[in-house]
């Protein structure tokens, strides 16, 4: 698990993890030059040369890996006497950084690593402690110092700390430590059990329940743009990388670091609203990526739908409650009661079946879907406490049949 905190070191001490920072950077980008220049090298014909071009490195180099870059560290200290000031496994966690990327770009088969400009490279990391770090109110950080920290929850008993990430925000103002524990205690998977509520994400509410509640969205960005847009006109009229363009830089920073963590607060508030009402939750499987994308992409963005299914399924498994994603195809244009196919256009927002005549707000119906849909793709097996309405999925190729004896039985909750 992470904790974050927010720590609070001094003028010398936030220059020196700035510092740290660049030197990071740099670290990365030689390292990614490195590798690109082997590739390159091997990528023409064995016979001839670029017309362009040519990388004059050997035939038996080997391919620069995470465990050559690494040993390299030691002597580039020689000539790059910057590198000492740094902590060696910091520089270590930086080259291993690069190769994660590196290894998820060849199993997706696209986003090659990139060179990293200045100011990208916002964080670093301690991959291991002796000791625990944190002592009374201060976090105690090899060749940094002693820093205070803002425990804003205890690290519960039975954790060790593993790792601690520093992480810069509002270019530099503004400084958090996440915090990984462990603990050997191994938590089982939660089965379906309790209660069972399907959710439809939508713009005009934010999350509908199959109960008929739901949830107003927020427009985070909407309700801050007119002040933003003040901030970055005034920050482009200042003669750039000056001091005053620096503070009104910081400005539009820390407000973008606000609605970012308003957002945040309200994901996190909605999930365990959710999980209140329910012991299992079911949502639809929405491609966030390709909502960024398209017309509505400014108004998908600042819902941040899936930054809220990431932290719902955080918060499901803090709480032991179960939580899984479904097919999100066809959830509104299906009819929850009958199963027959109603076909809506995205302006029509009240569902209306001519076979069986039943008539309800659109997100509630899809959000009827979603529960019926997930009750038939969990098996019995990972089943616990089963509820009344798993028995009959209208709407689903694979309905189990239901005892004559278990219709029109209802279930009792918890108040």
């Amino acid at each position: 698990m992470n904790y974050t905190y927010r720590i609070y070191p001094d003028l010398h001490q936030s220059a020196l993890m700035l510092d740290w920072l660049e030197t990071s950077r740099k670290v990365y980008n030689r390292a990614l030059r490195e590798l690109k220049d082997w590739i390159n090298s091997r990528s023409g014909m064995v016979d001839r040369c670029s017309i362009e071009r040519e990388y004059i490195i050997p035939a038996d180099v080997p391919f620069p890996s995470y465990h050559r870059q690494q040993n390299d560290l030691p002597k580039l200290k020689e000539s790059w006497t910057d590198l000492k000031n740094v902590h060696s496994q910091v520089l270590q966690t930086t080259i291993r950084r690069l190769h994660d990327t590196w290894e998820a770009f060849q199993e997706r088969g696209h986003g090659f690593p990139r060179f990293k400009k200045f100011g990208q490279f916002k964080s670093f990391v301690y991959p291991q402690f002796r000791e625990n770090p944190i002592v009374g109110n201060c976090i105690n950080l090899s060749k940094i110092g002693s820093i205070p920290i803002s425990m804003s929850r205890p690290i519960p008993d039975g954790f060790k700390v593993k790792q601690v990430r520093v992480q810069n925000k509002a270019r530099g103002t503004q400084w958090y430590v996440v915090v990984s524990i462990q603990s050997d205690v191994s938590v089982p998977d939660v089965p379906l059990h309790g209660r069972a509520i399907g959710i439809d994400l939508g713009l005009e509410r934010f999350a509908t329940v199959s109960d008929g509640s739901f949830f107003e969205r927020p427009k985070f960005l909407k309700s801050q743009h007119r002040k933003l847009k003040l901030l970055q006109r005034r920050a482009a009229r200042k003669q750039k990388r000056s001091a005053n363009w620096e503070k009104a830089q910081i400005k539009v920073a820390r407000l973008h670091d606000h609605i970012a963590e308003t957002r945040k607060d309200f994901h996190f508030k909605t999930a365990h609203k959710l999980c209140d009402q329910a012991e299992t939750i079911f949502a639809e499987d929405l491609n966030a990526v390709g909502l960024n994308r398209g017309m509505l992409r400014k108004d998908c963005i600042d819902a941040s739908f899936g930054q809220f299914l990431s932290l719902l399924e955080w918060v499901c498994w803090k709480r032991g409650a179960f939580f899984m994603r479904v097919n999100p195809n066809g959830t509104s244009q299906t009819c929850p009661h009958c199963g027959a196919t109603v076909r809506k256009l995205l302006d029509v927002r009240e569902h209306q079946c001519p076979e069986c005549g039943y008539q309800t707000h659109r997100d509630h119906a899809a959000a009827q879907m979603v529960l019926l849909r997930g009750l038939n793709v969990v098996p019995v097996d990972n089943r616990g406490t089963e509820t009344a309405c798993a028995g009959v999925l209208p709407g689903s190729e694979t309905a189990r049949q239901v005892p004559k004896s278990r219709k029109g039985a209802t279930r009792k909750t918890k108040k």
